[in-house]
């Protein structure tokens, strides 16, 4: 459990991975192509020199939602979205080299992840979007109200990491040597379930490691420029370590800090956690629309 749990963390830091077949479903000529079927939408989008898959659910105020570093829409998020899309216009993406979502000849990184993300919401005629990221997603959320706060109106950080001591160390020890048969099933099934593409996903695996490896600290001065509305979830078993979250709650003016019993993910019922036989997101999602909701 522990190994699946630090190398978890690992993926969820970082992204990247593509199907060569996108170009089959999606136009080439158009930014964006839907699939729409009363309130649920799914497409592709040009952004940035690949084609992201994105869905909508539900209408009402958007807010995106930004999955973990080795995962899909439906392993991180398949749990809250109905949630969510209850009252919500619920947008959620795979990220380059992710899912469904084509790769670049490039290494992935946050930032670009949090360009895209924005170039995305541009194509998709959305000015201003609320940001929910879990884990990986929740440092490219971070860098999505850091480089582009004009688009972000409140952002929940869940399990987001910023600071290398934020984690034990043993976990970057263990990313040096991270192999693919050390990823968890769970997360290897659900990319080969939207994408059957074994070399796909050993390619999103080592982009994944390498940039856990080569994680640097985002500085304190960018943190506190965050000023829009923040949420930080983590759990209390979580892989960060409870003082990183305390820290950056301390950095980010408008912030609040909600830590939750539970391992990685539990709270949000991850694909990961279920085993756990968690209903926390039945709790934890009214918590976070209640944060939302506030003026």
């Amino acid at each position: 459990m522990k190994r699946t749990i630090i190398f978890l963390l690992a993926l969820m830091v970082s992204s990247s991975i593509g199907y060569a077949n996108l170009s089959k479903e999606a136009d080439s000529q158009s930014n964006v192509v839907l699939n729409d079927t009363s309130s649920y939408q799914k497409g592709y989008s040009n952004v940035n020199g690949i084609k992201m898959y994105y869905e909508i659910h539900g209408q009402g105020m958007p807010i995106v939602l930004i999955h973990g570093g080795g995962s899909t829409i439906e392993s991180t998020f398949s749990r809250v979205i109905p949630l969510l899309a209850k009252s919500r216009k619920v947008i959620a993406v795979e990220l380059q080299a992710h899912g469904r979502t084509s790769d670049r000849k490039q290494d992935v990184s946050f930032e670009q992840d949090a360009d895209d993300v924005a170039a995305l919401l541009k194509n998709l005629n959305i000015d201003k979007a609320d940001l929910f990221g879990f884990s990986n997603g929740g440092t490219t959320a971070m860098q999505i109200a850091i480089r582009h706060p004009q688009i972000v109106r409140k952002a929940v950080l869940a399990s987001a990491l910023c600071k290398r001591n934020g984690i034990p160390d043993e976990f970057w020890t263990f990313m040096k040597q991270a192999k693919l048969e050390n990823m968890p099933e769970q997360l290897k099934e659900a990319y080969l379930k939207v994408t059957p593409d074994a070399a796909g996903l050993q390619t999103m695996h080592d982009k994944d490691a390498k940039r856990m490896v080569n994680f640097r600290d985002i500085p304190d001065e960018q943190i506190s420029s965050i000023k829009v509305p923040t949420l930080i979830i983590i759990g209390d078993k979580d892989i960060m370590k409870p003082e990183h979250a305390i820290e950056m709650q301390r950095k980010i003016a408008n912030s609040e800090l909600a830590i939750i019993p539970g391992i990685h993910g539990e709270y949000i019922e991850e694909v990961t956690t279920l085993g756990s036989g968690s209903e926390q997101a039945a709790f934890v999602i009214p918590m976070i629309e209640k944060f939302l909701n506030k003026k």
